[in-house]
């Protein structure tokens, strides 16, 4: 009879550890998810408000436009004080200082804040950086450390306790406009991948365990290139960097950084959209004005004319589209909701969004999937949910009416939670069972 009860006991801590894994299975490491992807495999509610569906809000210690990343039950997001807050006096550039919060993902209590200030003196808070503020690069992690990059104070990598393990200086330099910084970082093998275009001019790769540089890939036609770097993995088994440039496409080799292709693109001035894939397929948006391109990865030198799919005018200024059963879904800067076939380039819809009343440049977050719906965060008119089907409707318009502040970060999704960021606080929502 002992043993039968102690297989039993056995078989019963099996199962409560394999339902332990599921839970933590859904991570959200780096910008728009898992494989950059946007989309989630669980399931998060339509409807929510301060009153419905919200399982904790936590006041940030700082603004910001990067998106919050999950791994088990922490929650990591950037902010940044000191300076060019809105809503507060503009103060003095050297009081700038970036801040790394970790969050306790059950309840919302903060576990820590690290923050950073070098005293070097960042763009001027005027122009178009008012729109998204020094905090718009959002972090990655492998789950045992974090890396955050702050622009003109650099690459800083802390473990899951808080503490700095290194810090890298990656340039210090302006892009002619001086927009500030705006790429996210990716990690590939032993690498963070770094797309320093604003600070430097160039992409680099970092060892993640040390810090030290282990290849840099610089070019003034980088200049203006806000996006965040992808990856792609060919037939052949092996992998490349893309990344989308003024007026081109790059594939670079991930072991040394040097160029192996190019794709001419439509995609003039500053591009801000990073690369969709779809297998070996690539689709570029970006410019002004805004172009998209599709084409196939791979080859050598100028591969225009061999790769290119097909070329659009209907396009995405700032966010990335989301590519869902052969469609790419986003919600343009202007308000305006598109649908598109990516076979083809065409519109399936394109249908100006009534809910948005806001004026300006009303979008900047990128759309993420759950459930068959796409949800997209406007700047002041809520969370829209669309259907994730070639038709346009708003299924929903969820509020936080308290919050008046600027919502301009991608969400994350993880495990049943959808989390949130404004400038002034991070939401947890997920399905309140009454």
């Amino acid at each position: 009879m002992r043993i039968h009860v102690w297989r039993t006991l056995g078989f019963f801590s099996i199962l409560c550890g394999v339902w332990s894994e599921l839970l933590v299975a859904e991570e959200w490491p780096q910008f728009r998810g898992p494989n950059a992807s946007g989309i989630a495999e669980s399931s998060v509610p339509e409807l929510f408000s301060e009153t419905q569906n919200l399982r904790w809000k936590t006041a940030l210690p700082g603004a910001g436009s990067s998106s919050p990343i999950v791994w088990g039950d922490s929650v990591f997001v950037t902010c940044y004080s000191g300076y060019g807050v809105p809503g507060e006096p503009i103060g003095d550039p050297s009081k700038l200082a970036r801040h790394l919060v970790c969050i306790l993902r059950t309840d919302g209590s903060i576990r820590w804040t690290r923050s950073i200030n070098d005293n070097q003196t960042e763009d001027a808070y005027e122009g178009f950086l008012t729109e998204h503020g020094y905090a718009s690069n959002t972090p990655v992690t492998d789950g045992k450390s974090v890396f955050a990059f702050f622009g003109k104070a650099g690459v800083v990598a802390f473990d899951f306790e808080g503490k700095e393990l290194w810090r890298v200086a990656v340039g210090k330099e302006s892009s002619n406009r001086r927009w500030g910084s705006g790429s996210s970082l990716i990690l590939h093998a032993d690498k963070v991948i770094v797309n320093c275009a604003e600070e430097s001019q160039s992409i680099r790769a970092l060892d993640k365990k040390t810090g030290l540089e282990i290849w840099k890939s610089q070019a003034a036609s980088l200049e203006l290139a806000y996006t965040t770097p992808s990856i792609v993995s060919l037939a052949n088994g092996s992998q490349e960097l893309v990344v989308a440039v003024p007026q081109e496409v790059w594939g670079l080799d991930l072991q040394t950084g040097k160029l192996r292709w190019f794709c001419q693109t439509s995609l003039s001035g500053n591009v801000s959209p990073t690369i969709q894939v779809n297998a070996q397929t690539l689709y570029a948006f970006g410019g002004r004005p805004v172009a998209s391109i599709a084409m196939t990865a791979g080859g050598v030198g100028d591969v225009t004319q061999a790769n290119v799919l097909w070329n659009g005018r209907s396009s995405s200024y700032v966010g990335t589209p989301l590519l869902y059963n052969e469609h790419l879904y986003w919600i343009d800067d202007r308000g305006q909701a598109f649908c598109i076939s990516a076979k083809t380039g065409e519109d399936v819809y394109r249908e100006r969004v009534a809910e948005i009343k806001s004026g300006g440049r009303p979008v900047y977050a990128s759309p993420v999937f759950s459930n068959e719906r796409i949800y997209v965060v406007t700047r002041y008119d809520g969370v829209l949910v669309l259907p994730a089907k070639p038709r346009f409707e708003v299924l929903a318009q969820n509020r936080f009416e308290s919050d008046t502040s600027d919502f301009s970060a991608t969400p994350a999704i993880s495990n049943g939670e959808l989390f949130v960021r404004s400038n002034r606080f991070l939401y947890c929502v997920s399905e309140q069972i009454e």
